[in-house]
């Protein structure tokens, strides 16, 4: 499968400019998403500028701290925006059986 990046840095590029959507919809500065983030403001500056890459440690950081999906924050693949989980997890204790076999059922018609 070839990629859509012609280079590493476009890569890094794009993940900085979705790391600072995200900051900004949090109404946060720079300085404080380092601070959450643990990292320096440089270094944090950086990567929003394509500059540097995040550590697999510092990418489970920004889902933990952030809220941002990694797999969106890596790809730019949006998952879902309601879950299965989240109703999943809402679902009153004597209904969640019920609905997770319909769920299974769903999938299966999805697979034939």
């Amino acid at each position: 499968m070839k990629s859509k990046y012609t280079s590493t840095s476009d890569f890094l590029l794009e993940i900085g400019e979705r790391l600072r959507e995200r900051r900004y919809e949090l109404h946060m500065t720079q300085a404080e998403a380092a601070e959450l983030l643990e990292l320096s403001l440089s270094f944090y500056g950086q990567i929003e500028r394509g500059n540097r890459r995040l550590s697999l440690e510092n990418v489970i950081m920004c889902r933990n701290k952030l809220m941002i999906d990694p797999t969106y924050l890596l790809t730019g693949i949006r998952p879902l925006e309601i879950g299965i989980s989240n109703y999943l997890k809402d679902c009153p204790k004597e209904k969640r059986y019920d609905f997770e076999q319909l769920i299974k059922y769903a999938a299966n018609l999805y697979k034939n």
